[in-house]
């Protein structure tokens, strides 16, 4: 069983960064893929990143790319999405997923635990 809570959202300006964290329970981190989705209000969860277990693979959709980062500390069991450049489109509540395989996947059923979810919100 894996728990995942995440932190770190919050009210930005256009432009501004965010870090988002998501902290993980359980012994089976270190052999977790784990992603990072947002669900906007009225549309459907979608994928933004995904990270290997150890970390030496990522993949990003398309319209995040160049702007974040998703990185992942297997000591601190802590997976995290570096937010830059920060648009209103981006505005949604951003979930943590984690999945027993350890490969990137960008479909939500491929994630088995997820998080409560973190508001991100880009004003302009």
């Amino acid at each position: 069983q894996v728990q995942l809570a995440e932190s770190g959202g919050g009210l930005v300006q256009a432009g501004g960064s965010l870090r988002l964290s998501c902290a993980a329970s359980g012994r089976t981190f270190s052999s977790n893929a784990m992603g990072w989705f947002r669900q906007a209000p009225g549309k459907e969860r979608e994928f933004v990143a995904s990270i290997t277990d150890n970390g030496r693979s990522v993949l990003y959709t398309d319209s995040v790319k160049g702007r974040f980062t998703i990185s992942r500390d297997n000591a601190k069991n802590t997976v995290y999405l570096q937010t830059n450049t920060l648009k209103p489109e981006d505005t949604a509540v951003y979930y943590c997923a984690a999945r027993v395989a350890g490969g990137l996947a960008v479909r939500t059923n491929d994630y088995e635990y997820w998080g409560q979810g973190t508001q991100v919100t880009v004003s302009s």
